[in-house]
């Protein structure tokens, strides 16, 4: 179970470090002609940026408190704040209908954030 949540975790922060990287870098008018990304039109360059950095601290909350050793309690919260900011994801692909690859996609991401912040609150659990 152990060796799961931290590869999932590394998915995770993967993904958000990949998501981060492209919001914080690539402009705005570029983000809104990929697939996906419409939703970037009608959202303000700040929010897309704040976004961006969300994601790049995630990426680094999913797995450096466990490394390091400290805080490590951070790693379930991240994931949790990872699931809800998936939730929010899911439902703007599903409003700007960008099809069910996108839904389908982000909902394995949150599904993947809600068993890392299960199995690092409960059964396992950094802190002893």
């Amino acid at each position: 179970m152990d060796l799961a949540l931290w590869i999932a975790a590394g998915l995770l922060a993967a993904v958000a470090l990949v998501g981060g990287i492209s919001k914080t870098v690539v402009s705005k008018e570029k983000l809104a002609a990929t697939a996906g990304g419409r939703w970037t039109a009608d959202a303000g360059r700040g929010f897309v940026k704040t976004l961006g950095v969300l994601e790049l601290l995630a990426s680094a909350g999913l797995i450096l408190p466990a490394v390091v050793g400290i805080a490590p309690i951070m790693v379930p919260v991240t994931a949790a704040c990872w699931a809800l900011l998936m939730v929010g994801a899911v439902s703007t692909h599903v409003r700007y209908r960008d099809g069910a690859k996108f839904v389908v996609v982000t909902s394995a991401y949150l599904a993947l954030a809600a068993f890392v912040a299960w199995g690092r609150f409960g059964p396992e659990s950094f802190v002893a």
